[in-house]
């Protein structure tokens, strides 16, 4: 949240005297702001409009996406600055170099839509249209379907083609089981950094800490990578991504708990797997969400994976079922939308409350 510059308030500021404290009413801590509360309006609003149209098609035919927009300007910057023959603690620092610039276009440019459109009639809902463009409900739910119902109309090789689209990792060789481990495992992941994520980080800062995150988590999914070419460049990406993850992926774990409660077991199982497995995830976020999903479906998520030729001996996220089914895909996707249910649910009780203390 942009903070409150109390000491122009009348509130612990230096020298304030009687005429100061009659001006100025004193601070309650109690009372909830004005940006507090635009701010989880907007994103009570911007979950509900993705949830229902999501962002159409044609529009992405048509002009492209914030995504993409964000992505062309790594790729420039990538272009430009990672060159080969420089030494790695240069490409290390250009690398973080670029973060920041990424990271201020951004910021800036969002907060300036924000303040633009908030100062119009009927301007949060313009602020929400574009803030949904940043949370992708929809669009995740959509693309894992669509690999469920390719290998269930086409089998595993239409199902390995519809999976590339969502994963990294190499899919050419994975068999039916591994097609729906990896879109199951995508999902899990997804739902902390493409939706709980950019939903946290909205309610702490608006458009602007949305759209921050976005760009980052964009550039690391970029150049975040362990290879020769961006093991330097893009470090800086990939560790402020680890940061920002931090606390979506744990309450996507939650989240998912939560959802799995219909069944107790599955619940409880849920809990134990990310307890003892998330913490041996290769990523410092990754394995919450992939437990938690794992456990609350009775399977063995990540494990040995291939990335570019490269054997990644990960560890496995729940101590079920390996040869997980297109059905298996279908119930993640179930446990996905009530998640996502409750916290929009979450976000609307936090809204209310907001507005009765305000």
């Amino acid at each position: 949240m942009i903070p409150v510059e109390r000491s122009m308030k009348g509130c612990g500021a230096s020298g304030n005297n009687r005429r100061a404290a009659a001006r100025s009413p004193p601070c309650s801590s109690g009372v909830a702001s004005e940006r507090e509360i635009m701010a989880v309006a907007l994103t009570l609003l911007a979950l509900l409009i993705e949830a229902m149209a999501g962002y159409p098609d044609r529009l992405v035919r048509s002009i492209g996406h914030p995504v993409i927009w964000m992505g062309s300007l790594i790729a420039v910057l990538e272009r430009r600055w990672n060159r080969k023959t420089a030494a790695p603690a240069l490409r290390r620092t250009l690398g973080a170099v670029a973060v920041v610039l990424l990271v201020g276009i951004v910021g800036v440019a969002a907060f300036i839509i924000e303040r633009g459109l908030l100062i119009l009639p009927f301007g949060l809902i313009g602020v929400g249209v574009i803030a949904s463009t940043l949370i992708a409900q929809r669009s995740l739910h959509r693309h894992v379907a669509r690999v469920a119902d390719a290998l269930d109309n086409a089998g595993p090789a239409s199902g390995r083609e519809a999976v590339s689209h969502i994963v990294s990792r190499d899919t050419n060789a994975l068999d039916e089981a591994g097609v729906a481990r990896a879109a199951i495992e995508s999902l899990a992941e997804n739902f902390s950094d493409g939706v709980v994520a950019p939903v946290l980080w909205m309610i702490i800062a608006g458009l602007p800490g949305a759209a921050i995150y976005k760009a980052v988590n964009t550039a690391d999914s970029m150049i975040g990578h362990r290879t020769a070419r961006f093991q330097a460049f893009g470090w800086a990406a990939a560790r402020f991504d680890d940061l920002l993850n931090l606390p979506a992926s744990r309450l996507s774990a939650l989240l998912i708990i939560a959802a799995a409660a219909t069944k107790a077991t599955s619940a409880s199982v849920a809990w134990r797997a990310v307890r003892r497995d998330a913490p041996h995830h290769r990523s410092p976020n990754a394995g919450y969400p992939e437990a938690a999903m794992a456990g609350a479906l009775g399977l063995a998520l990540a494990g040995p994976r291939i990335y570019a030729g490269v054997h990644v001996d990960d560890a496995f996220m729940g101590n079920g079922r390996y040869a997980a089914k297109t059905s298996d895909i279908r119930a993640a996707l179930g446990l996905y939308c009530r998640a996502d249910a409750i916290l929009i649910g979450l976000v609307a009780m936090l809204a209310a409350a907001l507005i009765a203390i305000g």
